[in-house]
């Protein structure tokens, strides 16, 4: 993995050389795992993300006019709009799909009536793309954070993290929910954060010593396109329709309780069924597990994870033969407490939740029993929970505002 600091020298040193000039700042915003609570952010449930030691990095200044200029460094490729060229989001398809996160950030905060000044900028990640650690959210956000210092505006960081979400909503067309994007700007180092997304209330939750993660990446980029994701979505707000019909209090499925789903389920088309039982229990084992970390509890912290994987598989159908043998190699390895996917699902990551005096050897030997399971090469890594996005001017590091 890169350090920090070199990804901040590697994106200087190509913006001196891209632009002849050194940048005013590094945005820097980091993507993230999810420990538990997948898929439920869009049903108004409860998630437990962590920001990770990986981010993206934004070398930028300012332009004399409006307009973007940005070098992607990782792909070679080039966006260059001038003042009036921001395409809205009705001809989003024109641009390179990695530009359109950039791009509809401008949009999302010009909709806000933000300042969106002219910007020049190089741009790396050691985020995997497809990966299912939010590599989308931590380009959203550094540029969302490079924009705010260029415009001299300060947002509540909440509230940047909708506009980001609102980008990826309605200008990519990726209906997500908040937690990426919220992960990103509210990572706090050594712990997780619980983050309830209907009241948008979060709180830290401190990794016990004893644990260690691992994050695991199959090699299998996702196949998930937007409109598997939508449909989904599509399906657990058809689930709330029906069952309002007898629940008529309820807004979203966070406001169903088991009791009264299993009374109401046979209302239901075996599929959206299925889909509207995992978000139900997810959103109780990811409460359960917030307060079994606060607890010490990490052999029920590890159940609910094991369950979750399965109701991702069986249920919301997002898994797939790669995630479901990692997870299968990791629980048979000594120390593991448990694992699962992470992220939307079909290819990507697993996280799993290893004793801390095993983790050290641990990454080796679940990518061993991979390859043997598979044939495939896995990408494993023991990650730290990091802060949220900073700022990254001459003299070191400084939080975002």
């Amino acid at each position: 993995m890169k350090a920090a600091g070199s990804l901040a020298d590697r994106v200087t040193e190509a913006f001196r050389r891209e632009y002849g000039r050194s940048p005013l700042a590094i945005a820097r915003a980091p993507g993230r795992v999810n420990l538990i609570g997948e898929h439920v952010d869009y049903n108004d449930g409860w998630v437990l993300p962590a920001a990770i030691d990986r981010g993206a990095f934004l070398a930028f200044s300012p332009l004399p006019t409006d307009g973007l200029q940005v070098l992607a460094l990782d792909l070679g490729e080039r966006l260059a709009l001038g003042a009036g060229e921001l395409p809205g989001p009705e001809a989003s398809w024109t641009l390179p799909a990695w530009a359109r996160y950039p791009v509809g950030v401008a949009w999302a905060l010009r909709q806000a009536g933000l300042s969106v000044r002219g910007l020049r900028g190089v741009i790396t990640s050691s985020v995997p793309v497809g990966a299912g650690l939010s590599s989308s959210a931590a380009l959203e956000v550094s540029f969302a954070i490079a924009w705010e210092s260029l415009g001299g505006w300060s947002l509540e960081r909440m509230k940047l993290a909708q506009l980001c979400q609102q980008a990826e909503n309605d200008y990519v067309g990726m209906h997500c929910g908040l937690m990426d994007q919220f992960a990103s700007l509210h990572g706090r180092a050594g712990s997780a954060v619980l983050l309830d997304c209907r009241t948008l209330a979060w709180e830290p939750v401190a990794i016990p010593p004893s644990l260690g993660i691992v994050i695991a990446d199959t090699g299998v980029r996702r196949s998930l396109s937007a409109s598997a994701y939508n449909e989904r979505r599509d399906q657990c707000e058809r689930a709330v329709a029906l069952l309002a019909e007898s629940l008529p209090g309820i807004r979203a499925l966070r406001d169903v309780r088991a009791d009264d789903f299993e009374k109401y389920a046979h209302l239901l088309p075996p599929e959206v069924q299925a889909r509207a039982r995992h978000v139900i229990y997810e959103c109780q084992r990811t409460r359960r597990a917030a307060q079994a970390l606060q607890d010490g509890d990490l052999r029920v912290v590890g159940g609910l994870v094991n369950a979750s994987h399965e109701s991702l598989r069986d249920l919301y159908g997002v898994s797939g033969p790669e995630l479901d043998a990692m997870v299968s190699c990791a629980r048979n390895l000594e120390g593991c407490y448990g694992a699962r996917l992470t992220g939307a699902g079909f290819g990507g990551c697993t996280v799993n939740l290893v004793e801390r005096q095993r983790l050290e050897g641990f990454p080796h030997q679940l990518s061993e029993a991979y390859h043997r399971a598979t044939g495939l090469e896995a990408h494993t890594m023991i990650s730290q929970p990091a802060s949220g996005a900073s700022l990254i001017a001459e003299g070191g590091p400084a939080e975002a505002r």
